[in-house]
């Protein structure tokens, strides 16, 4: 196929209704270079007025976000100011143990890899006030009669289950370990040498870089009923062109969205809570500057010739933290069967494939939050690599048959877009 065939296809995926999006970018790396890229759709809708998806337009990437507070980590662990094996209580100013298993300190390791034997419960992101110990404490609004703690038998270090509320942990410790706070740290290290203008605070965006920001939607109104033939409902960064206050940010809870007020960061003290920051998901990314990101990983953790990462922090990402073993752990309906440091590996021939024709190996992360769709994978060794950014859907991803994947265990949007970008990589 050629760029004309390959542009046709994945305009074919853009659409208003069924399993259309609002709007696609992607973007392939081949050999350590750009090989292709595409960006068409809207970014945003008011009323009949529209604005173009293209690769600089700005989204909260959802969980693509994780990989770069595991960056920050790890350039910190390279600095020696923290190792990936500490207990998390050291940072954190309080003892956090697992009730079920006191005396198996909960590490860094734990958090990155989800295998901490913490979990989300209802609400993972609270007020700047609150400090992170309250999710651990009887009595506290955001204990959940303990819902924050794995059963009995699913042990720390042990036992995989996904969990926001671990990134939002591992940002509070990398505030504590600096003395910043996790935006602003963040900005002025990993998101700089990446020369990348993003931000988890979307009033502190450049004038702009905020005027490229695009709005997540679903086809479900406020009472949650679908409407495929409806209008897009915006449900993220839907502001209608007016940029918010700076130093002011929503608690973003996907299953909380009652509990999402907006607060003011200006009395907020580093170190006690960075799950306001949402460091699991809440970075406004544009697909150009995850192209900056397969640079770095093509490069051997270097961009534009600067080092960012050493390639024994990348190698470290990129190494199997958990496998699956038959019984320990949640697997995600399949699609998570072996777990790194901010990464996960798909196995090509596996349930959660990428490429219907091929067995094509990558590591990397999704993003899944409010109807956007986003990832970028690599092929570690290779320098090819892909990213992409959907931002709406027009069904319910679990209750519409036509949701599911034809070959895989992934949605039919990701499993469109990875599909295409699997076979333009490798020729095919």
């Amino acid at each position: 196929m050629n760029r004309t065939d390959w542009d046709a296809y994945f305009a074919s995926l853009i659409g208003d209704t069924g399993t259309g999006v609002p709007g696609l970018a992607v973007l392939a790396y081949a050999d350590g270079h750009e090989v292709y890229r595409f960006a068409a759709g809207v970014r945003r809708v008011d009323g009949e007025r529209s604005w173009p998806m293209t690769m600089d337009s700005r989204f909260r990437m959802a969980s693509v976000s994780k990989m770069f507070t595991v960056f920050t980590l790890m350039e910190l662990a390279e600095a020696g100011k923290l190792s990936l094996d500490d207990d998390v209580s050291e940072y954190l100013g309080f003892r956090l143990r697992h009730p079920s298993y006191p005396d198996v300190p909960i590490t860094l390791r734990m958090l990155a890899s989800h295998t901490s034997g913490l979990r989300d419960g209802r609400v993972y992101s609270i007020p700047p006030s609150v400090r992170v110990q309250a999710f651990f404490t009887p009595g506290s609004p955001y204990w959940e009669d303990g819902a924050h703690f794995a059963p009995a038998g699913q042990a720390p270090g042990v036992y995989f289950t996904y969990c926001n509320l671990n990134y939002g942990l591992l940002g509070t410790v990398i505030e504590a370990v600096t003395g910043q706070r996790f935006d602003r740290y963040q900005k002025a290290h990993i998101l700089a040498a990446l020369d990348c203008r993003a931000d988890y605070v979307p009033g502190n965006l450049e004038a702009a870089e905020f005027a490229k920001l695009g709005t997540v939607y679903l086809k479900r109104d406020s009472q949650g009923r679908w409407d495929e033939q409806g209008p897009w409902q915006g449900t993220i960064d839907d502001f209608g062109g007016v940029q918010p206050e700076r130093e002011a940010l929503a608690l973003q809870n996907p299953y909380a969205q009652d509990v999402c007020q907006t607060y003011d960061l200006a009395a907020y003290r580093p170190g006690t809570n960075a799950t306001i920051f949402s460091p699991q998901g809440g970075l406004r990314l544009s697909l150009e500057e995850l192209g900056h990101v397969l640079a770095m990983m093509s490069q051997g953790g270097r961009y534009q010739d600067r080092p960012v990462l050493a390639p024994s922090s990348l190698q470290a990402m990129f190494s199997p933290q958990w496998v699956y073993d038959g019984r320990n752990g949640d697997t995600c309906g399949q699609t998570l069967l072996t777990y790194g440091l901010g990464e996960f590996f798909v196995d090509g021939t596996g349930p959660a494939r990428c490429c219907r024709t091929k067995a094509v190996d990558l590591w990397g992360h999704t993003g899944q939050a409010f109807g956007l769709l986003s990832g970028l994978f690599v092929r570690p060794g290779t320098g090819s690599g892909f990213a992409y950014v959907m931002n709406g859907e027009a069904l319910a991803e679990d209750d519409d048959p036509r949701s599911a994947g034809r070959f895989s265990c992934n949605y039919i949007w990701e499993e469109n877009v990875m599909d295409g970008l699997c076979r333009l990589i490798d020729g095919l």
